[in-house]
C-alpha cells in the first residue's frame, strides 16, 4: 500500500514541460498507487469549471484513467486555482478537501493544508486571502462571463507577481507559532503541505510531544513527491522535469 502527495504543479500551457512530467509520474511512480493527494496549486490559474482548455481536457483524462484503475484521488484548492469545483472533480473522479482536512494515513492522524493559511506574516495576502475564500464572492466571480474572468486571471497573476517581488522571503514563509497552534487545534503530530516552494521535513514539538512538517515541493525544475507507506517512514522524492 502506498499514498503519494504532490502540490504546485502549476500547470499552464506555456510550461508543456511540467504538463509532460506529471503525465509521466502518473505512469509511473503513481501508477497503481492507493491513493494520490493533490495539495493545491496544481494549475497555475482556474477561472471555473466552464472553460475547457486542451490542458485541462488532456490533465482530466489522464486522472480519470487513474482513478478508474483504482487509485483513489484526492484534490485540495490552493491560492491558484481556489475555484475548482465539484463538477472538475466529478470529471477527473476525484474528492475535493476542505483545507485544512485531517487524514488517517495508515493509522497516524495526519493534518493536510496548502499551506497559504499558515503564512500570517504576510497580512496583506491573508486579508486577499479571506476574500477569495468567500463563497459570495466565489460565486459572483463565477457569474461574470468567461472572457472577463480570463483577463481578471491574468491581472490577478501579474499583481501577485508583482508583489511577491518586493517582499522578504520569511514574510512568504510560514509563521512557525501559527503551524504549532494548527496542529494543537487538530490535534495531530504531523502535517503535509505545500505552498512554499521550500520542500523539507522540519521537526517540532506540539501537543507537548514531537511533531513533523512536511512541505512538498514545487515542479518549476523538478518533480517531487512524499510517499507514505504503512511501515516506512514518509520520504520526500524528486527528479528532474
Amino acid at each position: 500500500m502506498t499514498t503519494l502527495f504532490i502540490s504546485d504543479l502549476h500547470l499552464e500551457e506555456s510550461r508543456p514541460d511540467i504538463t509532460n512530467a506529471f503525465l509521466r509520474f502518473l505512469g509511473e511512480e503513481a501508477r497503481g498507487v492507493e491513493q494520490l493527494y493533490i495539495l493545491g496549486d496544481f494549475f497555475e490559474a482556474w477561472i471555473g469549471d466552464d472553460e475547457h482548455t486542451p490542458l485541462q481536457e488532456q490533465v482530466a483524462k489522464a486522472l480519470r484513467a487513474v482513478s478508474e484503475a483504482g487509485t483513489e484521488l484526492f484534490l485540495m484548492h490552493g491560492n491558484r486555482d481556489f475555484l475548482i469545483g465539484e463538477d472538475y472533480c466529478n470529471r477527473i473522479g476525484a474528492t475535493l478537501l476542505d483545507d485544512p482536512t485531517v487524514v488517517n494515513l495508515y493509522g497516524t492522524p495526519t493534518l493536510l493544508m496548502h499551506g497559504d493559511s499558515l503564512c500570517t506574516a504576510d497580512v496583506e495576502y491573508q486579508k486577499f486571502r479571506a476574500n477569495m475564500r468567500d463563497p459570495k464572492w466565489q460565486q459572483m466571480i463565477l457569474n461574470r462571463p468567461l472572457s472577463e474572468r480570463q483577463t481578471m486571471a491574468r491581472q490577478l497573476r501579474e499583481i501577485s507577481m508583482a508583489k511577491n517581488k518586493g517582499k522578504e522571503e520569511t514574510i512568504m514563509d510560514v509563521t512557525p507559532d501559527e503551524v504549532v497552534k494548527e496542529m494543537e487545534a487538530h490535534s495531530v503530530q504531523r502535517m503535509i503541505h505545500g505552498h512554499t516552494h521550500r520542500p523539507a521535513v522540519h521537526e517540532l514539538e506540539a501537543n507537548g510531544k514531537p511533531a513533523r512538517r512536511i512541505v512538498l515541493g514545487d515542479w518549476g525544475e523538478n518533480v517531487w513527491w512524499l510517499e507514505v507507506t504503512p511501515d516506512q517512514p514518509p520520504t520526500l522524492h524528486k527528479r528532474p522535469i
